[in-house]
């Protein structure tokens, strides 16, 4: 059995760790709520502009399709790695790392993949073994609708420069605090419209219709992606926050046992302690 310095040692370091846990958990719940409220009151916009794109681009001619439309055989693929900068966050970023190891192992095997990473935990994952295009991690210090619009911009004049057939985006997609889901989304081309949308609506096209969708497509491009970063930023804050609570739990639960091992120690001290007075004490008399 250890003896009663080490064991009260080990119950120093875990309660000091308890306490970090608990401060980490509290700093998370307090700016989730932000991040939560922040996606959810984008994600109607979004999916509102995204419906009105579907339905102006299904009524235009093959002759006036977007050149972010263009569908060119897939050589060269890029994937836009969206992580956190910190880790301590439980699978948060181990997962996406996962997804897009998959993806270009299986999904691209016979493409080349580049990556634009968006958080450093992605640029360190992938910097050593893969080409790393681009590291974005700084949009965090000032997460804006601006400054993640220049992102998209460079995307897609790589898009249409011809540098890469295809770009997607990975993702951790926010649910709740204690479920991140995550997400494969094709950023360019632009993804043909599948089933039955809303030709007829009744819109009044001032200016042209051409000249609408030419302007709306990149302002949607900006706020998917926009959407995504803002998306894993909830996500980072709900992963930490239950990363954080379960650790305060394990470090309580092992603070309780060092302390009933520290009680057993003591109390087996003390008691040899009286039986070696007991015994010198007989010693003396006989």
């Amino acid at each position: 059995m250890a003896n009663l310095k080490e064991i009260r040692n080990r119950i120093t370091s875990v309660s000091s760790t308890m306490q970090i846990t608990s401060a980490m958990k509290m700093v998370s719940a307090a700016k989730l709520k932000k991040a939560q409220d922040a996606i959810t009151a984008m994600r109607p916009y979004a999916d509102k502009l995204t419906e009105l794109l579907q339905n102006l681009s299904a009524t235009l001619d093959v002759d006036s399709e977007s050149e972010f439309s263009t569908q060119r055989e897939v050589k060269k693929v890029l994937l836009v790695v969206i992580t956190s900068n910190r880790g301590l966050a439980g699978a948060f970023n181990s997962n996406i790392v996962k997804e897009v190891n998959m993806l270009a192992s299986k999904k691209y095997a016979n493409q080349e993949v580049s990556y634009i990473a968006i958080g450093k935990k992605g640029n360190d994952a992938f910097k050593k073994t893969t080409r790393v295009v681009a590291n974005s991690s700084e949009v965090y210090d000032d997460l804006t609708f601006d400054n993640v619009a220049e992102i998209a911009e460079m995307l897609m004049e790589k898009f249409v420069a011809g540098e890469f057939d295809k770009i997607e985006i990975v993702y951790n997609k926010f649910k709740n605090a204690a479920t991140q889901q995550v997400m494969t989304e094709q950023f360019l081309p632009i993804v043909p419209v599948e089933g039955s949308v809303n030709t007829n609506a009744d819109y009044i096209f001032e200016p042209a219709k051409v000249e609408i969708v030419e302007q709306l497509i990149p302002k949607s491009l900006k706020t998917q992606l926009y959407k995504s970063v803002r998306d894993s930023f909830a996500s980072e804050h709900g992963a930490r926050m239950t990363a954080m609570h379960k650790a305060t739990d394990n470090a309580t639960e092992l603070r309780d046992q060092l302390k009933l091992t520290y009680n057993k120690a003591r109390q087996a001290a003390i008691t040899n302690e009286i039986l070696e007075i007991v015994g010198g004490a007989e010693a003396l008399n006989n």
